[in-house]
């Protein structure tokens, strides 16, 4: 990793870390105020730690470009959970052969970024 990569990841880290400090919940609720502040914590450090090792350029930028689009959503819909996506269910393809695994390679493809790492740590 490059220092002004490690830099970048660093700030995204801090940055991450002050919205949660600063963090208040749609309903204002202060239980709820809590609840969200220590989801936000979390989730930055359970994926910073998981991604701590992580050398391939491409694969950092794509961690980078996750992490403030995550950002820029939770701060846009004041929720900081991930935004569900709706794709078409896959009920129609058999269990086996071509037809599930073009299924799976599209819902793969069709993934947005922001939820690339969000079924590995769930």
């Amino acid at each position: 990793m490059t220092p002004a990569t490690r830099q970048e990841v660093l700030g995204l880290y801090r940055r991450v870390l002050r919205i949660a400090r600063a963090w208040q919940s749609a309903s204002g609720q202060t239980e709820e105020t809590t609840r969200e502040k220590e989801y936000i914590r979390n989730e930055a450090r359970t994926l910073f730690r998981k991604n701590r090792n992580v050398t391939d350029p491409k694969l950092i930028k794509q961690c980078i470009e996750e992490c403030e689009a995550r950002i820029e959503i939770g701060l846009h819909y004041n929720i900081p959970y991930p935004r569900p996506i709706h794709l078409p269910p896959m009920g129609l393809a058999h269990k086996q052969g071509r037809t599930l695994r073009h299924q799976e390679k599209l819902r793969k493809i069709s993934k947005p970024i922001y939820l690339k790492s969000h079924d590995e740590v769930s």
